[in-house]
């Protein structure tokens, strides 16, 4: 039974309920209330962002919310929106070491847990002087199974779960539920001494199995407004020029609102393009006539097929003599 909030003296509370347990969270996030008992987040302790990622109170709230309720943190988003790096803000932020598993489309969820080096033993067997029949030593722990036996709590980032097979997310329900993995070869059970703050991250390649996202808190970060683009450039590019980053950014959105573009530039790319005109010594005048190093932007002829048709219907030949130069 959830205490009454205002006789907690909170303000601005909202009360839901996140995979069938029930929550009040007021404003601040300072005070979690969860069934089975109260959590109080301190100030110290919650992620409001770093020095180099731009974050927004409802990404820091999902953050802070997968934290307190001990549940992986499913993030969503075009490619190129700062998925990854908010692993490494929330590293960098709450001073924890940083996990990476990054996942292809062969990795097996084993692999995350542990190896057992069969290889190595039958070398050693036939023409090694060590004893054998230990077999732990051939046994080598994964990025999950790391973070499991860290000293202090981590974060763990499994990084575009969406490239492996389908399998996947469901062959490591048990190992997130429980925090635990058990070792055949050894008779030993792997327990995470601290739970780690976990981060997935998907490009949205492949749908997510029911039961894997039923186990996480989800957020979708949606690609930057111009307010919010121009505050992260702030990061990246402190000393940028006015006149510049404002043709930039007019031509960028332009770009991405073409219809037809597959591949539609991303705000790492735009970071990317920015340097380039710096470095290129590119004026401010010349970036919506010409869109210098648009190879940094657009990626795919087809693409570049697109825009040239878009400025071919405009009636800008200088923009598709420059085009040319692309094909």
């Amino acid at each position: 039974m959830l205490p009454d909030p205002n006789k907690l003296g909170l303000q601005k509370y909202s009360q839901l309920t996140l995979g069938g347990t029930s929550v009040i969270i007021c404003s601040s996030l300072d005070y979690i209330q969860v069934t089975g008992g109260i959590e109080i987040m301190s100030a110290s302790v919650k992620y409001r962002g770093s020095s180099g990622y731009i974050v927004s109170d409802e990404l820091s709230n999902s953050v802070n919310i997968a934290i307190a309720l001990k549940k992986p943190l499913l993030i969503k988003g075009e490619p190129g929106t700062g998925k990854t790096m908010l692993a490494q803000s929330i590293a960098e932020s709450m001073n924890m070491e940083l996990i990476i598993w990054n996942i292809k489309s062969t990795t097996k969820a084993q692999e995350g847990l542990y190896v057992y080096d069969t290889v190595q033993r039958l070398y050693d067997s036939q023409f090694g002087e060590s004893d054998v029949s230990n077999i732990k030593k051939y046994i080598k722990l994964g990025k999950l199974g790391e973070a499991f036996v860290a000293h202090k709590q981590v974060v763990l980032l499994i990084d575009e779960i969406d490239k492996a097979d389908l399998e996947f997310p469901n062959d490591l329900l048990w190992e997130l539920d429980q925090m635990s993995f058990y070792i055949p070869e050894t008779k030993e059970t792997i327990t995470a001494r601290q739970r780690p703050i976990v981060i997935i991250t998907s490009n949205a390649e492949k749908e997510l199995p029911d039961a894997f996202l039923r186990r996480c808190i989800f957020h979708y970060i949606a690609f930057p407004d111009p307010e919010t683009m121009e505050s992260i450039i702030g990061v990246h590019h402190p000393q940028l020029e006015r006149k510049l980053l404002e043709q930039a950014m007019e031509t960028f959105y332009m770009l991405r609102n073409i219809a037809d573009i597959q591949k539609k530039p991303s705000t790492s790319e735009l970071i990317d393009w920015l340097q380039a005109l710096v470095v290129g010594g590119i004026s401010p005048g010349k970036i919506k006539k010409e869109i210098p190093f648009l190879g940094v932007l657009l990626k795919k002829n087809e693409d570049l097929d697109v825009l040239l048709n878009q400025l071919q219907g405009r009636g800008s030949p200088k923009n598709s003599n420059v085009m040319g130069r692309f094909r």
